[in-house]
């Protein structure tokens, strides 16, 4: 056998071995990702939603503020938390701040196209019985809206467990942390391969969690396609 077969064999792309030795460091990160996930997206939810119902109820404002969150979807990721770092308290906050820029474009779209496909029709009956503006928006037009906001918070959930990796960069990535420090590690495959299995495994329980929670809020969908 080669140096590089031997090489070969004694670094192979999963190991439970591997897994057992480090179950708490890979718990920690797990556990870290989440939580910078979920952070992330509760802030950017509430800060999209908010932004989308005022590009809503005020059309000249659509623009200016589609516009901006595109240009700060564009900014690259090493650029912003480079900017951020300096001007939030601690790293970890610039990390949830880039995370937060970056899925607020798809929320805010997402959730004003939705709105603005409420049925005319629909809007006129709920003015008629004699519903303001809020209590419109909160009985009426947002509800509707639904599955086009899960939609947006689905794609900007599965990016953000994506991007949460980054934060590697400047010592808050979780399970991105494994990954930096596996190629550090004279490229040891098990611990880069076990930290990209748990991301896409997270992206797809979250993406999960998402859909069937919006199937439990948008019952008379699942009535109709049956």
């Amino acid at each position: 056998m080669s140096f590089l077969a031997e090489a070969e064999a004694g670094n192979p792309w999963f190991s439970w071995q591997y897994v057992q030795d480090n179950a708490e460091t890979i718990r920690t990160a797990l556990i870290e990702h989440v939580r910078f996930t979920v952070e992330a997206m509760v802030i950017a939810a509430v800060l999209g939603v908010a932004l989308a119902v005022v590009a809503y109820w005020y059309r000249p404002l659509a623009t200016p503020i589609l516009g901006t969150t595109s240009v700060l979807y564009t900014i690259p990721s090493l650029g912003l938390l480079a900017i951020a770092g300096p001007l939030m308290p601690t790293l970890r906050s610039a990390v949830v701040l880039a995370l937060v820029i970056y899925a607020l474009l798809v929320i805010v779209r997402n959730t004003l196209t939705a709105l603005l496909q409420v049925p005319p029709e629909v809007k006129d009956a709920a003015a008629g019985m004699g519903y303001g503006r809020f209590a419109r928006l909160w009985r009426v037009e947002l509800p509707l809206s639904l599955p086009g906001m899960l939609t947006g918070l689905r794609l900007a959930t599965v990016s953000t467990v994506a991007l949460v990796t980054v934060g590697a960069i400047v010592g808050n990535g979780a399970l991105g942390s494994l990954l930096m420090s596996g190629f550090r590690n004279n490229f040891y495959k098990a611990q880069i391969s076990t930290a990209a299995l748990l991301c896409v495994a997270l992206a797809l329980v979250l993406d999960l969690i998402l859909l069937l929670l919006g199937r439990l809020l948008t019952p008379w969908r699942s009535r109709r396609a049956s």
